[in-house]
């Protein structure tokens, strides 16, 4: 059953290894940050370093692992029809809003949505990694500076991912600005396992 997180909000839920999950943008140009956590032990999470490092690239699409911080494999990329996404830049806080667009106003935020979602599952604050930002599209030019532009995801889009251990995740739909067009909007998903 394909399952909705409203715009600039965010959901946690388990998985069981060898479930897949299909994230989608129905509208395009929408970004979703995702965090995981072995079920077994809260402590081993997603890492973007070990992730970069083992899959000797910055640009993780299909084919590609996502690793733990312990060097095991939490989820594998089936299908990705949108191909770019990012895992270089951490999830958007308040501190995002007040740093890169001078806002000291309450704005929505990744971190937030993460955290207080996670919270159920006893995951703090501060165990909150970097995501992996999925249809996120961070250019990079040849002197390593970093440019975030408009998603090139169009509606319907997907990844498809496989559990590759029990796993807690987290999932957002992005409230940045600059990462979105400057548009919010929703982000569906789908947990499928093969006894559907």
């Amino acid at each position: 059953m394909i399952k909705t997180i409203e715009k600039q909000t965010g959901i946690a839920f388990r998985m069981n290894k060898g479930e897949k999950l299909k994230v989608i943008d129905p509208q395009g140009e929408q970004v979703s940050d995702m965090v995981l956590f072995s079920a077994d032990d809260k402590r081993e999470k997603i890492s973007s370093g070990k992730t970069l490092d083992f899959e000797n690239t910055i640009l993780i699409s299909k084919g590609h692992y996502l690793w733990s911080n312990r060097s095991h494999q939490m989820m594998g990329i089936l299908e990705d029809t949108n191909g770019r996404n990012d895992f270089l830049l951490a999830p958007c806080s308040p501190e995002t809003f007040q740093i890169i667009y001078d806002n000291h106003e309450y704005h929505p935020s990744c971190f937030e949505n993460l955290y207080t979602n996670l919270a159920e599952f006893g995951i703090a604050p501060d165990d909150i990694p970097t995501a992996f930002n999925i249809f996120m599209n961070v250019q990079f030019a040849q002197d390593g500076t970093l440019s975030v532009d408009p998603p090139q995801s169009k509606a319907g889009d997907y990844v498809l991912f496989e559990a590759k251990m029990d796993l807690i995740v987290g999932l957002t739909a992005c409230s940045a600005e600059q990462s979105n067009n400057y548009s919010f909007k929703p982000i569906q998903y789908e947990v499928l396992s093969d006894r559907q």
